[in-house]
């Protein structure tokens, strides 16, 4: 999962104040264009169809195609359970007109022994610009929120360890969830007042599925499902045998790369680059974005060839985040399905109504339970 990498406006998108959006057209217009030559021969180019330094093949080396998304909400935690064959028909509650209510914030504050500042929908280093200086002289933690449906608790490290916090968003998790919050978030950030800067150790606390997904299903079979990157989290630990957190996306791409050269038997690697979302498309840095899709494009050969006769490789992302928009909120976007193994090679997988086709997919190569919606696309690859 390429974490935000969304590849044009959903149908949709207007009625999320996001149309005309298009994190990776608008990435490489204004970069004047990208350079990743293992995506174009792949047919990245194929499925965007306008797409500045990457055009479209005739021979593409993978299937291709695009995903619209069928739940409600342009969230990671709604986009991953939706590739995994659980779609949300509920939106996941959001604040960011008014800021989370006393009824919720103060029994947090109550069981937890701390006060919050802040409260109010923001970008995530703006508002520690803004308030970590008053954060470190009262070491009351800041409280933010965004057009998504989350609970972000930020905190330095030097006043608040990051036990204790991950400890807060644990309590903040339990209240969070009768008010529909996808994801509490610890943000940990170091550093003096002008120059903070968050780390790594982000944990996203997510609302547990609200029913079984591809990845159960792969467990009750006796399979090995291993997460990647935030997967543990998004799916608040469930149907995983083994989880890694890492730190940025090359550490995730090696520990993929290592993950296939390893395994001793079938099962499922899902892993999240939390890169191109994190610390380009919310920080409207279209530079980094291109480079982030270098860094991934220059992994695809290995990942290729750490391959199995019966293995797939599936690329894909959860929405999109539009580094060029003025805002630095999710974008509701079609997103890409890039395929290689079987008889993969130059197949057009075409616009597929929902994410879940992914798990229609996979539960169909393992013989496992089929999502409820969702077109398997095995048949037209093998």
């Amino acid at each position: 999962m390429m974490d935000s990498c969304g590849v044009g406006a959903a149908p949709d998108a207007a009625d999320y104040g996001d149309e005309g959006s298009d994190t990776i057209g608008h990435t490489a217009q204004a970069v004047n264009g990208l350079s990743l030559p293992n995506f174009e021969k792949a047919g990245l180019g194929n499925l965007h169809g306008d797409l500045v330094g990457v055009p479209p093949t005739s021979e593409a080396t993978m299937a291709f195609g695009r995903m619209a998304e069928a739940s409600a909400g342009k969230d990671s935690t709604t986009g991953h359970w939706e590739i995994a064959g659980l779609i949300t028909d509920q939106p996941q509650a959001t604040f960011t007109d008014t800021g989370f209510p006393d009824d919720l914030v103060k029994p947090i504050e109550t069981e937890s022994g701390y006060e919050f500042i802040g409260n109010y929908a923001a970008s995530g280093t703006t508002i520690i610009d803004e308030l970590g200086a008053e954060h470190v002289r009262t070491g009351k933690p800041i409280l933010y929120t965004s057009a998504d449906s989350v609970f972000q608790i930020a905190a330095h490290t030097d006043v608040i360890a990051l036990s204790d916090l991950y400890k807060l968003c644990e309590v903040a998790r339990r209240h969070c969830d009768r008010f529909r919050i996808g994801r509490v978030i610890a943000r940990p950030f170091v550093g003096e007042p002008g120059n903070f800067r968050r780390t790594y150790d982000r944990r996203d606390f997510a609302l547990a599925p609200g029913g079984l997904t591809l990845l159960d299903h792969a467990k009750d079979a006796g399979l090995a499902v291993l997460g990647i990157g935030k997967i543990e989290d998004l799916f608040a630990g469930q149907g995983l045998t083994e989880a890694i957190h890492t730190e940025g996306d090359q550490d995730g791409l090696d520990r993929t790369v290592s993950a296939l050269e390893e395994r001793t038997g079938p099962g499922i690697i899902f892993t999240n680059l939390v890169d191109l979302d994190m610390l380009y498309g919310h920080r409207e840095n279209p530079e980094g974005y291109a480079a982030g899709l270098k860094l991934i494009d220059s992994y695809l050969p290995a990942l290729v060839e750490g391959l199995g006769i019966e293995d797939l490789l599936i690329l894909s992302a959860d929405h999109g985040n539009d580094p060029t928009d003025g805002s630095t909120d999710h974008t509701r976007e079609f997103v890409p399905l890039l395929v290689a193994g079987l008889k993969s090679t130059g197949i057009n997988l075409g616009t597929r109504e929902q994410y879940c086709d992914v798990a229609a997919t996979i539960a169909q190569g393992f013989g496992l339970p089929a999502p409820s919606r969702g077109r398997s696309f095995l048949d037209e690859i093998s």
